[in-house]
C-alpha cells in the first residue's frame, strides 16, 4: 500500500485517505455513453445524487458534456447552464463534497461559486491554459487527470502510453505549473480510457499499478473505469455488454483498484461498490466504511 498522503479537508468533510472513498456520478447530459438522457431535468439529477449519497457515496460528480467519442462538443455557455442549478441544490441537499467535472475554466469558476468543492478535469489543464489559476484562485481541490491531445477528438485519435510510469511522467510535468497550494489538494487520475485504446491490457495495467502512481506522485490516486469499454472486453462481451455485466465487471475492476493501492472510485452504482467494499475491507482489516 502507498503511503498516505495528507487529508483534504473540505466543509463537510475530511478524506484522510484511511479508507477508499466512492464518487458517484451525476451526468447532466444527453449524450453519456451509460445514462445520457436519464438527468438532464434538474428535479431529477438532483434527486439521483441525493439517492447516491444515501446509498452511500463519499463524494459527487457532477458534468455537463459527455467524453466519449461519440459525444458532440458543448460550449462553456451550454455546459455551465446544465451543471450550476444542480449543484446549487445539491449543495443545500446534501453535506458531501460535490466535484465539478469539467475541462473549462470558465465553468469550474461558475460550480465553485455554486457550491463545488472539487474540480475535476480528465486533461489536467490540457484542454484550457487558464484551468489551473482557476483551480488556484477558487480553492478547491483539483483532479488532475492524464490524457494526450488537445481536444477529445484527438484523445481518442491518440497513441497509448508505453506503461504507467510514462503516464506518471505527464502527470508530473502538468502538475509542476500549479502552485504548491493546489498541489496539495490535488488528486491524480490515469485517465482509464482516455488515449488508451479500448484494449483491456493497457487499462488493467493502469489499475495494478495505482499504489506506485499513488507513490510516485506523492498524492491519491482516483480512478474512474465504470461501464468502459476495457471493462466490456475484460469480461468477455466487447459487443453486447449489458449494463449489469459492465457493473459487475466494474465492481471487479474497482476491488482490484483498492487492492493495488487506489484511494477514490469513480462509479454509477454506488450501492454495488459501497456494499462490496463493506465486506471487502473488514477481511482485510484496514477499517470499513461506517
Amino acid at each position: 500500500m502507498p503511503r498516505l498522503c495528507a487529508p483534504i479537508r473540505f466543509r463537510g468533510a475530511v478524506l484522510d485517505w484511511t479508507r477508499p472513498y466512492v464518487m458517484g456520478v451525476v451526468n447532466v447530459t444527453p449524450d453519456s455513453f451509460s445514462d445520457g438522457g436519464r438527468f438532464l431535468d434538474v428535479e431529477a439529477a438532483v434527486q439521483h445524487g441525493v439517492a447516491l449519497v444515501e446509498a452511500g457515496a463519499d463524494l459527487l460528480d457532477v458534468g455537463g458534456e459527455a467524453t466519449n467519442p461519440r459525444a458532440a462538443p458543448v460550449d462553456a455557455d451550454t455546459e455551465r447552464r446544465r451543471v450550476v442549478p444542480v449543484i446549487e441544490a445539491l449543495a443545500r441537499r446534501v453535506q458531501v463534497p460535490i466535484s465539478i467535472d469539467t475541462t473549462k475554466a470558465v465553468v469550474a469558476r461558475a460550480a465553485v461559486d455554486a457550491g463545488a468543492e472539487i474540480v475535476n478535469d480528465i486533461a489536467g489543464g490540457l484542454f484550457d491554459p487558464a484551468m489551473h489559476d482557476a483551480v488556484a484562485a477558487s480553492g478547491a481541490a483539483y483532479v488532475c487527470g492524464h490524457l494526450r491531445g488537445g481536444s477529445l477528438a484527438e484523445v481518442f485519435r491518440a497513441e497509448a502510453p508505453a506503461d504507467w510510469a510514462d503516464v506518471a511522467n505527464e502527470l508530473r510535468d502538468r502538475m509542476r505549473t500549479l502552485p504548491d497550494a493546489v498541489r496539495d489538494r490535488t488528486l491524480v487520475d490515469p485517465g482509464l480510457g482516455f488515449g488508451k485504446g479500448g484494449d483491456a491490457a493497457t487499462n488493467a495495467a493502469l489499475v495494478a499499478r495505482a499504489g506506485d502512481l499513488s507513490e510516485a506522485m506523492g498524492r491519491p490516486v482516483l480512478l474512474g473505469p465504470s461501464r468502459k469499454r476495457f471493462v466490456a472486453r475484460l469480461i468477455g462481451r466487447p459487443d453486447g455488454a449489458t449494463e449489469a455485466e459492465l457493473d459487475a465487471g466494474t465492481l471487479g475492476v474497482c476491488l482490484a483498484a483498492v487492492a493495488a493501492g487506489a484511494q477514490v472510485l469513480r462509479v454509477h452504482d454506488v450501492l454495488l461498490l459501497r456494499t462490496a467494499l463493506f465486506a471487502y475491507t473488514r477481511i482485510v482489516g484496514s477499517g470499513g466504511p461506517s
